[in-house]
């Protein structure tokens, strides 16, 4: 995905938003992850309501969650494709949408309701 393709979502997304009967949403051009623990299982994505005038609304880790400050660090969406692949078909999900995945097949979709 690079930034030429961001605003284009690909068949995958859109079958992945279909499977779920919902609306694509374009992700920001920034997302949040835990770079320490890339290769680990499984593999988690949060999208939140982000704030007014915020950049972020995906967070994603793999393995553990740690709460320490820095355990989260902006990166541009299009280096998702290098760093963490596994999430891209999963971008265009909206708010409130959350995954586990893993490595070998096992995917949990839900929607948890925000609130404001």
């Amino acid at each position: 995905m690079n930034r030429n393709d961001k605003l284009f979502i690909s068949e995958q997304q859109k079958i992945m938003c279909e499977r779920y009967g919902v609306l694509p949403q374009q992700p920001e051009e920034m997302v949040a992850i835990a770079l320490d623990n890339l290769n680990g299982n499984p593999i988690y994505g949060t999208r939140i309501k982000h704030s007014e005038g915020g950049t972020i609304s995906w967070f994603f880790y793999c393995e553990e969650y740690c709460a320490k400050d820095n355990f989260y660090q902006p990166l541009h969406t299009e280096h998702l494709e290098e760093l963490l692949p596994e999430v891209i078909n999963y971008l265009y999900l909206p708010e409130g949408y959350n995954f586990i995945i893993d490595r070998d097949g096992y995917e949990d979709v839900w929607f948890e309701e925000i609130n404001e």
